[in-house]
Parts: structure tokens; C-alpha cells; sequence
């Protein structure tokens, strides 16, 4: 079953959790607001509303948005460095989601929120990537074809519990090719963001070595990535 909108404002992704674990592991609503309240307080002046996607967002970003961009995020990298433990796994069988580590770089999508539900727009999004308080939000920098812009980027909390460490490949691999929660596998995540990326002409090497030690593990054969369908 894939998050949907309604899964949002109805306060599902909380109650997934909260199912599945200690329910002291999931924010309130209060803490959620206090959250973003200061994050939007750290907004630069003058700057607009984007947001930096760097995995489900590209595919199943659930807000509206006026324009969507590639563009590559510096010091910080794309890898599988959080337990899931309810949506993409259980606590018995942990999956694996995405998170910015520091480090390298990153490439992916930019989109702009309408300037007048931003920030309603943004609690929305609270309730999905800080559910559980594992991203820090940050306002950083990103690269794009005409000119920088600041946007908002859910980069990994290192202290958080669900931090992964340093799993080699063939440990990630592991786990995305057997674990699935409320939401789907963790197999599904994986391809889902290799896909979307490669929809906006971007191979992203990682994925793509860890989709293949996935597939041989699961006896699939990967399709090779194809450009030649990015819009």
C-alpha cells in the first residue's frame, strides 16, 4: 500500500508507528509544530519555498507544486542509512530507507511549493519525515542549471536510534531484497527512486550497483537505465 495524502492528514504514518513500536518513539502534533516553527524561523530572507527530494519525494512527493528541477546538493550523499521499522520494514525484519549522510554529493529533484500554502504544505510534509524525528531539516544550498537556490533537505539525525552506521553493500542489499512494512518492501522504495531519478536523466551509480545485488538475490534480472524516457 502506498502513502497516500489522506494517510497525512488522517495521522496514519504516526499510528503505524506508534503500532509497531514504543508509542514515546513518535512526535506529537505539538512537538511536530515546534519543529517546523523553528525551522521556518531559520528560512534566509527572500528565499523561496523549494524542497529537496532525494528519495520517495521523487516519486510520491503527495504536495502541489509549481516547478520542478534536477540539481545536486554538495557534502552530503545519497545512501540507505535508516532502519524502517514500520513503513518499509517491521521490528522483527528492520528494511531500509534513504537519508542525506555527509559527505560527497548528492543530485536530485527540486520543487517549488505555491508560495500560499507553503506552509501548510510543510506541516503535511512534518508529519511524514519527522514522524519519528530521525532527519534533521535543514535550508542549505543546492546547484541547478540557471543559478543557486536554498531549499529545504531532510538530512540524517546520526545520534537518532534508526541510524544505520557504515552497512557494507551486500548488508543493504540483504535487507532491501527480503524486508516490507505498511507501505510496501523495501525492494519497491529502491526501485521506485532508481526509476524516478533516471525519469529526470539522472543515474545514480549507487543505486544502481545496489538495485543489481538486489535483483540477483531475489532472481530478477535489472533493466539496464535508459535516458532516452526522461522528460
Amino acid at each position: 500500500m502506498t502513502l497516500s495524502r489522506r494517510d497525512l492528514e488522517e495521522g496514519r504514518m504516526r499510528a503505524v508507528y506508534t503500532a509497531a513500536l514504543d508509542p514515546r518513539h513518535a512526535l506529537t502534533d505539538e512537538e511536530l509544530a515546534a519543529s517546523l516553527a523553528t525551522t521556518l524561523k531559520r528560512k534566509p530572507l527572500g528565499s523561496s519555498w523549494w524542497v529537496f527530494a532525494y528519495g520517495s519525494l521523487l516519486w510520491n512527493p503527495l504536495f502541489p507544486f509549481e516547478e520542478a528541477q534536477p540539481a545536486t546538493l554538495g557534502g552530503r550523499h545519497r545512501r540507505f542509512c535508516l532502519w524502517s521499522l514500520a513503513s518499509r520494514g517491521t521490528s522483527t525484519q528492520p528494511g531500509l530507507v534513504l537519508g542525506l549522510d555527509r559527505g560527497g554529493s548528492c543530485q536530485g529533484v527540486v520543487y517549488q511549493l505555491p508560495a500560499r500554502v507553503a506552509k501548510d504544505e510543510l506541516l503535511l510534509l512534518w508529519r511524514r519525515e519527522m514522524v519519528l524525528g530521525a532527519y534533521q531539516p535543514l535550508w542549505v544550498s543546492v546547484r541547478r542549471r540557471q543559478s543557486p537556490l536554498v531549499a529545504l533537505a531532510f538530512v540524517v539525525d546520526r545520534t537518532h536510534r534508526q541510524y544505520t552506521g557504515k552497512l557494507t553493500l551486500g548488508e543493504q542489499a540483504e535487507v532491501i531484497a527480503s524486508a516490507a512494512g505498511a507501505f510496501g518492501s523495501s525492494a519497491d522504495y529502491l526501485e521506485r527512486t532508481r526509476v524516478a531519478l533516471i525519469t529526470h536523466g539522472v543515474v545514480d551509480p549507487y543505486l544502481e550497483r545496489l538495485a543489481a545485488l538486489v535483483a540477483r538475490r531475489r532472481g530478477r534480472v535489472l533493466p539496464s537505465p535508459s535516458l532516452g524516457e526522461s522528460g
